[in-house]
This record gives C-alpha cells, sequence and structure tokens, in this order.
C-alpha cells in the first residue's frame, strides 16, 4: 500500500518590502520596555542636556526616569489633582507644570518642593512650557486664556482672551524671546507677542487642536487636530503648505527628530507615522498596542518614547553599531570533512540500510488520511487557518473536489457553519489564486442548500452578500475590458503613425534619389 502525501500548498510568492534607508534607520531599535504608570500619559518631555533623562506626566504625579532606568529616580507629587504637560527649561535646570486646579508649579530637578506657584487661571491648565529667554512661563488652561508670567517675582505679566474654546497645547519660539503660540479646541491657532496686547496671527486649523510644533527655523508651523496634520509658513501670513491625512483617527501628539528632517505623529489609531520634510511623504510608521496620548525622541535620536491612554510607557532604546572589528573565528574543519564519502557508489556486496524520515502530518492530513472529509474542511476553516493562511483552506477543498467528496463535507450542515463558509467565499472569491477552486464551492454551497432558501435570516443575507461580491467584480472585469480595448486602439493608432512616417521618409528619399540621377 502506498503511503499516504500530505496536501501540497502552493505558495504564491510575496511582494518584498522596498528597503530604504529610512527603513533600516528606524527598525535599529531593541525590543520595547514597557513601564505602567499610574494613569493616562499625556506628556513625555527629554531634558535638552546631558544625560538625557525624561520627565513622563500621569495621573497625579512627575516621574523623572534616567535614559535606561526602569524605575523613576526622582517623583513631583505635590498635585493634589491631576498633573499636565511637565516641560524642561533649555538648561534642563527647571521643570514647570500645569494641574487641575488651575495652578502652575516650578520645580527645580534637584529639590522636590515647588520652587514658585502661579495662580490665576480659574481652570485647568493643560499646557505651560518656557520662553526662549528662560524667564518667563506661558500658560493656556479650560479658562479659554493664555497667561505670561514672569519666574523671579513670581506675578502674571499678561493674559490673553482670544480663544473661544479649551487651550489644549502650546510652544513656544527657540529663536525670538517673545513669541509663543497656543492651539485651541476653537479650532484656532494663534501666535502671541508678548510685546503687544493682542495675538499677531491667527490661523484656522479646521478641526480642534491636539499639538502644535514650530520648526527649529521658526518660519514652518505644523499643527495637528483631527485626523489632519497641516504645515503652515508662518512668514508668508500663515499660508497652508500641505494637508497630511495618513492617520485614521485623531492625531494627539507630533515631535521632530534630532536633524530637524523627520517629523513623528502619534495618534489614536495606535500608528506613529514618520514624514520626511522635505517630500511630506510617510518614509516609515510604528504600530502599538493601544491609543497613543504622547510621543517624545531623545536629542540623539537614541531612544522614542510613546504614552498610551492605558498607562504604558513604551521605551524603545536604539542598538548599538557593531563594532568593526571582526572577531576571530573558531578554526572549522575543512571541506572535506564535510563532503566525505557523499559520492561513494555501493558495491554489489554491500548490504545498504535505509532510514526513512518521519513525516509529521498535521491535524487536516491525518483526517484526510482516514477519509473524514467534513471533519478535514472543518479543520481548515478554524479562525487562525482561514483568516492568516486561506491557501491552505482553499487547498484541501481542491483536494476534496479532485477525491470527489467535496459535495459530500459541504453537506449536512447548519446555520452557523454555513454562515461561516458563505462570508470564507465572500470574502475569497475575487482573490485570482482562488477563484477557480471557490466558484466550485460557491456552485456546490448553491446546489445543496437551495431549498432551505427563506428559512435562515442569517444565511439569507450570506447569499445576497455573495451575489453583490460576485457581481462587483464582474464590473470590474468588463471595466477592465474596456479600458484593454481603448488601449489596444491607442497602441494601435501609434503603430500606424509611426509606419506612415517611416513611409514617407522612405519615399522622400526614393524621390530625391531620382532627382539628383535625372539632373546627372
Amino acid at each position: 500500500m502506498a503511503s499516504y502525501k500530505p496536501v501540497v500548498i502552493p505558495v504564491v510568492p510575496k511582494l518584498g518590502e522596498k528597503i530604504t534607508q529610512d527603513t533600516l534607520y528606524w527598525r535599529g531599535f531593541k525590543t520595547p520596555v514597557q513601564i505602567k504608570e499610574f494613569g493616562s500619559i499625556n506628556k513625555i518631555d527629554f531634558s535638552p542636556v546631558s544625560p538625557y533623562n525624561y520627565a513622563v506626566t500621569a495621573s497625579s504625579r512627575i516621574h523623572i526616569y534616567g535614559r535606561y532606568s526602569q524605575e523613576p529616580i526622582k517623583t513631583f507629587s505635590r498635585f493634589r489633582d491631576a498633573a499636565y504637560c511637565a516641560t524642561y527649561r533649555d538648561d534642563g535646570k527647571l521643570l514647570v507644570a500645569g494641574s487641575e486646579e488651575g495652578s502652575i508649579r516650578l520645580f527645580d530637578i534637584s529639590g522636590r518642593a515647588p520652587l514658585r506657584q502661579f495662580d490665576g487661571h480659574t481652570k485647568a491648565v493643560h499646557v505651560v512650557g518656557f520662553l526662549s529667554d528662560k524667564y518667563r512661563v506661558f500658560s493656556g488652561g479650560d479658562d479659554y486664556s493664555s497667561r505670561l508670567w514672569d519666574i523671579p517675582s513670581a506675578t502674571e505679566i499678561v493674559s490673553y482672551s482670544e480663544h473661544s474654546d479649551y487651550v489644549r497645547c502650546g510652544c513656544a519660539s527657540k529663536l525670538n524671546g517673545d513669541v509663543f503660540i497656543t492651539g485651541s479646541y476653537d479650532h484656532t491657532v494663534k501666535i502671541f507677542d508678548t510685546r503687544t496686547k493682542r495675538s499677531v496671527m491667527t490661523i484656522e486649523h479646521g478641526h480642534p487642536v491636539e499639538s502644535v510644533l514650530l520648526f527649529p527655523s521658526g518660519g514652518l508651523l505644523v499643527s495637528a487636530g483631527g485626523r489632519y496634520v497641516k504645515v503652515w509658513d508662518v512668514l508668508k501670513g500663515g499660508q497652508l503648505l500641505v494637508s497630511l491625512k495618513n492617520h485614521h483617527k485623531t492625531v494627539t501628539c507630533l515631535c521632530l527628530n534630532s536633524s530637524g528632517q523627520r517629523l513623528l505623529s502619534g495618534s489614536l489609531d495606535r500608528h506613529v507615522k514618520i514624514y520626511s520634510t522635505a517630500s511630506y511623504k510617510v518614509v516609515h510608521s510604528f504600530n502599538y498596542a493601544t491609543s497613543i496620548l504622547s510621543l517624545a525622541l531623545s536629542p540623539e535620536d537614541e531612544t522614542i518614547i510613546v504614552g498610551m491612554t492605558n498607562g504604558v510607557l513604551n521605551v524603545k532604546h536604539r542598538k548599538p553599531e557593531e563594532s568593526k572589528e571582526k572577531s576571530q573565528k573558531k578554526r572549522q574543519p575543512a571541506y572535506r570533512t564535510y563532503v566525505k564519502g557523499r559520492n561513494y557508489m555501493p558495491k554489489q556486496e554491500d548490504f545498504f540500510v535505509s532510514k526513512p524520515g518521519r513525516c509529521i502530518l498535521r491535524k487536516y492530513d491525518k483526517l484526510l488520511k482516514s477519509f473524514q472529509s467534513s471533519k478535514a474542511l472543518d479543520a481548515v476553516l478554524e479562525p487562525h487557518i482561514r483568516l492568516y493562511t486561506p491557501e491552505v483552506t482553499v487547498a484541501v477543498m481542491r483536494e476534496l473536489n479532485r477525491r470527489g467528496t467535496l459535495r459530500s463535507a459541504l453537506a449536512g450542515r447548519d446555520e452557523k457553519q454555513i454562515s461561516l463558509l458563505l462570508t470564507f467565499v465572500t470574502r475569497r472569491v475575487i482573490e485570482p489564486r482562488f477563484t477557480p477552486v471557490l466558484i466550485t464551492v460557491a456552485d456546490m454551497i448553491t446546489d445543496i442548500y437551495q431549498p432551505v432558501v427563506g428559512q435562515s435570516a442569517l444565511v439569507d443575507k450570506q447569499f445576497l452578500r455573495l451575489q453583490e461580491a460576485i457581481g462587483r467584480e464582474i464590473d470590474y472585469q468588463e471595466e477592465l475590458l474596456e479600458v484593454l480595448g481603448m488601449m489596444d486602439a491607442l497602441f494601435a493608432t501609434l503603430t500606424e503613425k509611426r509606419a506612415t512616417f517611416l513611409e514617407e521618409n522612405k519615399t522622400n528619399g526614393l524621390t530625391k534619389t531620382l532627382d539628383r540621377d535625372m539632373s546627372i
């Protein structure tokens, strides 16, 4: 009796991913480290000076982590309610943070108690930051106001009440110590100059603004809100340069890499997109487990940190560069050691002992071997097979059809099983590699279960979906045939024109030759 041969699964070549320099660069991170915080992480900020510690704002605490530490090296917890937007000063010595009760606290990194407390907002303060002169702090709150504070005297300098909704994001200019920017849920971004009593520019984003970012040059401004990331030219009066719509849900955070040539955006759709600032095309992306609220990149691009809604901090460190000096390899046996006896031809008096290889059969092969067709089909309709390796399911269907037992395997099924079969066929019948087999399966299912049509609303719905899918595919094929006909006509016309042009040149050349001969 011949041994059973397992079902051959056809291998379809896959298109390889395009490998670019960006792909290699952004893939050069180690396996991420997960750190659990006490609540949603609303802000991550790196210290601008070495050793580049970072501050994490979550719940009512601010934790300071070392670059490679998994436990906080310092904690600021002098908040009665939630803390927001802990931000370092440019020299890395001071830290400022807003709070739910409306007060702003200034901390010395080397101490624990706040150095200053600024009171003036009547509602929660979600955005705070230092101006580039290092002696003033700006803030924005849910009372629709933006305020400027003096650090030495702990007093309010000026207050702006131009927004008509919550102020939830902001940033300061690195070049001008009098300019800061705020974004609000009233869909606007406003640029303020502390030397004036009103904003100097208003930009309409079109959606509630979740994050703003100013390029180091000060000429370009990026705003994020809704599904859009928009880039504006400030020097041209706030002209829109490009609008990016690469996320499926609200974009919540923005940051630049150390060179300013790559823009990163995080979103509630669990993705971080990386754009080239030259073409504003996506050059790479990261996927995460849950929605993203905050994002930060270390000054030397050595660490990327993402804060998520479930309170998990995802930390990725760059892999160290491999040393150029190759380690001395142990001496391996000579090549002849491995090929010794490979070409030996057995003689007549030799006794040949063969060791058959053990063939491990999968579940559906074992069932096919024992002629259990229906159970074999059930085995390949399991979720992990039909969803991720549909070619296995189709290969077993092809084998059952070759044996002539496909009809019996499809028959005698209940409402749930019929619905599962029709769902699979509807989803995969339009794929060219599966179409020949699944068309046969669809015909058999229709013939077998036609008498019970109308008895189950679920099965009837699946039959209608199958009909719609096949109808759409037929329409696409007809349109493609029309396009092919048009292209054939165009190519034929081009070929005729080219032939006519060549014939004219030949004729003109012959006429000129005859005229020359007659004149001679």
